[in-house]
């Protein structure tokens, strides 16, 4: 415990420090992922606490998760001011409403009903509507939501449609059970969870001598993650505050990922336009990542658009130089898993404990693959946020499916008998339970049913293809032995997890896999905003990764499959040999180097984008070498093929590529892309030219640069040792 309140302030960088020195007035902390900010904020609070400013019992700090609250009291007693109040906006609320309903109301508080779906399914019975399992817990989510945003049921379609959000049901319908719902509720003399905020804020509005005693107690309020506010709180917290400005708020935008539940980074936005003379503190100084990390994180968020985007943040690493992030790309997504499983037991065989490392998706379905194939390399995992695989209700029902029609005569069901193949029979199966092969509208667990049972659907195709004549029973006994072996006892292991259920963590090493158009941005991400929220999403993943970084996504889905798939668009500019996605955007040319694993190859470096002037103008049209389709791209044209074909290039030759040119840019004391650019070396190693006459077709390669460096490529591309090289100043792309 610090002796004195200065030497509370030891250690902290000049910017924490500002926010720990900052006691009076409203305060906006912009703090970026990995900056420090709970050690900014109660280092604040007990700052104040210590030097007299703050008396503990008036303080009241409130966050979004009770492990975070949790957290915030143990630094609390640590630096000496234990007292102090940390709590969510649910528990703060309900402590008020338990205190002051007998003054309020009379009685006693109804009782709190803590899971609401039983109400929700007899209030849908009353409007004779059927919901199954997941309807129901999608259904319950609407009301969730419809309630934070102060939505009341006969303005809950409209208000759907404004935000464009995607309901589980017709939203007149949902508004139905809303509303009967509501009025169960009643009869019953019962409250929900959202209910608390909602009554204290009614009870805090009509009754203006609690709400005095309540703004007596706590003068001092601290709002962690103040961008994941809903409405709701922002009501609640504006009524605490009544009249005064004693408020400390911190957040970021760039991080703003729960909107689907009524959080809105508009509140932290505006925070300066209702509070203009408010003290704002930027905390940009990355402890967690190292600068290759935190340099993609930098360039992912300088492509997005919209509020947030432009009040975004440039983080600046405080961490030693670290590999560069590396990209994957695989033919499919099995050998996507298996690569990363390689890589996964590389990583732990070197040092890098498996608790320190993460594999992040989009979904929870797709975990899957990854289980499997950690589990095929000997490596535990847990994973956080889901069931396993094999353990979620949807999976073991459908096992239970398939067994009784493996043990039933196929030809007693008139769907199976007419399957053509396994995954046909499985389908059939799966439909008597209202299973289509096209999935459902929205997100919610509707979809995160369908998609488990798509990847049920998906792993007997595969089955098939592996074991030519195999019959339904063969496919329960595969999946009975994958079960099984996915079900070792949890331990120390990798942790497996969707992107959503990583906020607020991090790893020495994070894989961000399954990086396609359609997972991420996700399918029915559809507006702008949307869009963009998607992107926060793969920045928050970024930021997870302390050290080591890989970013992958595979082609097809299975084995043999078209190659049909694009890597995500947030990945243009940023991945090796991918085009900026709009004008202006940063190109970098640092080298690029290329590690192989498995069936994919890893690339590690910064933007690839072509440095220097456009490739020189062509008579004639300029055809990709592997599709034929005539290229416009100027990035394209120098790799004489599009961008999504599948690429030839010889990693070997292309790392040899890289060190040749790290040498001569030294030598010559120029950057490297005066050299070659990085494009340019991309095609260099995959046309692999054997004379001068086919270097010299390469966009890129000049007269001048072929006489001064093309015998040493000629020499790389042949295996041999490059001779030296004399040349002077060379300008980029000459």
């Amino acid at each position: 415990m610090p002796e004195t309140a200065d030497a509370v302030l030891d250690g902290l960088d000049p910017e924490q420090r500002a926010v720990a020195t900052a006691l009076g007035g409203p305060v906006c902390v912009l703090a970026g992922a990995g900056t420090g900010k709970t050690r900014a904020i109660t280092h604040r609070i007990a700052y104040g606490v210590r030097s007299g400013v703050l008396q503990p019992a008036s303080v009241l700090a409130v966050t979004f998760t009770n492990r975070a609250a949790g957290e915030m009291r143990g630094r609390l007693r640590q630096l000496g001011a234990a007292g102090v109040q940390a709590r969510t906006f649910h528990s703060a609320a309900l402590r008020q409403l338990q205190y002051f309903w007998p003054k309020a109301v009379g009685g006693e508080l109804p009782r709190l009903v803590e899971r609401k779906a039983q109400l929700v399914a007899e209030a849908a019975a009353r409007c004779r509507v059927r919901l199954d399992r997941n309807e129901l817990r999608d259904t319950t989510g609407e009301i969730e939501w419809a309630k934070v945003t102060q939505t009341v049921p006969e303005e809950y379609p409209v208000a759907v449609a404004r935000c464009s959000r995607d309901a589980p049901r017709d939203p007149a319908e949902i508004a139905k059970i809303y509303g009967i719902y509501e009025q169960l509720k009643r009869e019953r003399g019962v409250i929900d969870f959202e209910d608390v905020l909602l009554l204290t804020v009614g009870v805090l509005q009509d009754r203006h001598d609690i709400a005095e005693t309540v703004r007596r107690q706590y003068q001092h309020f601290v709002v962690d993650e103040y961008q994941d506010v809903s409405p709701l709180q922002q009501r609640l917290l504006d009524l605490w505050l009544g009249e005064r400005d004693s408020l400390c708020v911190v957040g970021d935008a760039s991080q703003t990922i729960y909107s689907f539940t009524g959080a809105t980074p508009d509140h932290l936005l505006d925070f300066r336009t209702r509070h203009p003379n408010a003290t704002v503190v930027r905390l940009v100084r990355d402890y967690r990542s190292t600068p290759q990390v935190v340099r993609l994180a930098n360039e992912l968020l300088a492509q997005a658009r919209g509020r947030a985007a432009d009040h975004r943040l440039e983080l600046v690493s405080q961490r030693e130089s670290g590999p560069e992030p590396a990209y994957a790309e695989f033919a499919d997504e099995p050998a996507e898993a298996e690569g990363v499983a390689r890589r996964v037991r590389d990583l732990i065989a070197s040092g890098v404990p498996a608790g320190g490392i993460a594999v992040l998706y989009r979904i929870n379905a797709q975990s899957e693959g990854y289980e499997q194939a950690l589990a095929d390399v000997g490596v535990p995992y847990q994973l956080r946020g889901a069931e396993r695989f094999f353990e979620r209700p949807e999976v073991r029902e459908a096992q239970l499916l398939l067994r009784g029609a493996a043990r039933a005569a196929t030809g007693t069901d008139p769907r199976l008998a007419a399957a053509e193949d396994l995954a046909g029979q499985v389908r059939a199966v799966f439909s008597t339970r209202g299973w289509t092969p096209e999935p459902p509208a929205g997100s919610g667990a509707v979809r995160d049913r369908w998609e488990s049972l798509a990847a049920l659907v998906r792993l007997a195709e595969d089955f098939a293809r592996s074991r030519p004549g195999a019959t339904l029973a063969d496919l329960v006994t595969e999946l009975q032995e994958r079960a099984e072996a996915q079900h070792a006892p949890a331990v120390e292991g990798v942790t497996l997890a969707s992107l959503h259920a990583a906020k607020g963590l991090e790893w020495d090493a994070v894989f961000l896999v399954g990086l396609t158009e359609g997972m991420l941005p996700i399918t029915y991400a559809k507006t702008d905003e949307q869009i963009e929220e998607e992107r926060r999403l793969l920045y928050v993943g970024v930021t997870r990764a302390r050290r080591h970084l890989t970013l992958s996504w595979a082609l097809s889905r299975a084995p043999g499959g078209r190659p049909s798939r694009r890597p995500s668009r947030f990945l243009s500019g940023l991945r090796p040999g991918s085009a900026a996605p709009r004008p202006g955007a940063a190109e970098a040319t640092g080298a690029l180097g290329h590690v192989s694993y498995g069936s994919g190859a890893y690339g590690s470096g910064g933007r690839s984008a072509g440095s220097g002037p456009a490739p020189r103008a062509r008579r004639r049209p300029v055809r990709c070498r592997v599709c034929g389709r005539t290229l416009t791209d100027a990035g394209e044209i120098k790799l004489l093929r599009c961008e999504d074909c599948p690429s030839e290039l010889d990693e070997g030759l292309h790392e040899r590529l890289l060190d040749w040119r790290a040498e001569q840019a030294e030598r010559l004391g120029q950057p490297a892309f005066c050299v070659f650019t990085d494009k340019t070396l991309l095609a260099i190693a995959e046309a692999v030219p054997g004379t001068e006459a086919e270097l010299s077709v390469i966009s890129g390669v000049g007269r001048r640069k072929l006489g001064t460096f093309g015998a040493d490529v000629l020499a790389l591309c042949a295996g041999r040792e490059p001779g030296s090289c004399e040349g002077s100043e060379i300008s980029p792309e000459k």
